[in-house]
């Protein structure tokens, strides 16, 4: 172990998982760079930035705004050691509506497209160093098609094989890589879209941040590649 004072850059941080997320990796020690795309909302939900917290207003689907986001931290702290995948999204619709195929690629570019670009911009400082750890999201409902989830299901789905794929291609230089699958998540939201559920079932984010904090951690060393249900 180290003493060494850690990076972690976490995306989509204003929403109930990113937020939660980046108390607990402040929590853990770490230096945390919150990304959003709107700074302002950050603001409101943490209070002003300090030492160890740092606001980037970042589009995660826009490669150009990625590369500034992870340019700007590394400005600011040195180095990436671990990124958290958080920003995402969530629609459901008949796959022949008139809005099916903004919607995909939405979806696409929202929940898959923005795990590639990121791991692109951020996996460099990673790789020099020989150590890291990368976090993504994916979902239950991505492990089979589902009637009107075409293009949630594949994007999620997109976000497994990313997953795989970029921990077989890091580990032989020491980053490892793994996806968390969630099913439903408490946060308000949901609680209002779905106000007959039974919320007992549901994870919380905090619950759900802790296992994040335990991927970032050294004590997960020994997974890549996985992915976990929460």
């Amino acid at each position: 172990m180290t003493n060494e004072i850690k990076t972690a850059v976490v995306t989509g941080a204003g929403g109930s998982l990113g937020y939660a997320a980046v108390l607990q990796l402040l929590a853990q020690g770490f230096q945390v760079a919150a990304l959003e795309r709107h700074v302002e909302h950050l603001h409101e939900r943490f209070g002003d930035a300090n030492a160890r917290l740092f606001f980037v207003a970042a589009d995660v689907t826009d490669a150009t705004s990625c590369r500034s986001a992870c340019d700007q931290v590394i400005e600011r702290f040195g180095q990436i050691d671990v990124l958290c995948n958080i920003a995402g999204g969530f629609s459901m619709g008949s796959s022949l509506a008139a809005d099916a195929l903004q919607q995909y690629d939405h979806l696409m570019a929202l929940n898959a497209g923005a795990v590639f670009k990121m791991v692109t911009c951020a996996a460099p400082s990673m790789l020099a160093r020989g150590t890291g750890s990368i976090v993504n999201i994916g979902a239950q409902s991505a492990l089979t098609g589902q009637a009107n989830m075409a293009a949630y299901c594949a994007s999620k789905s997109a976000v497994i094989r990313l997953t795989e794929s970029f921990a077989a291609e890091f580990k032989p230089q020491g980053v490892r890589v793994n996806c968390l699958l969630p099913r439903i998540i408490d946060t308000p939201q949901n609680r209002k879209d779905m106000p007959d559920a039974d919320f007992a079932q549901w994870t919380t984010p905090e619950k759900i941040a802790q296992v994040i904090g335990f991927l970032a951690s050294e004590y997960s060393t020994a997974a890549s590649g996985a992915s976990i249900a929460v």
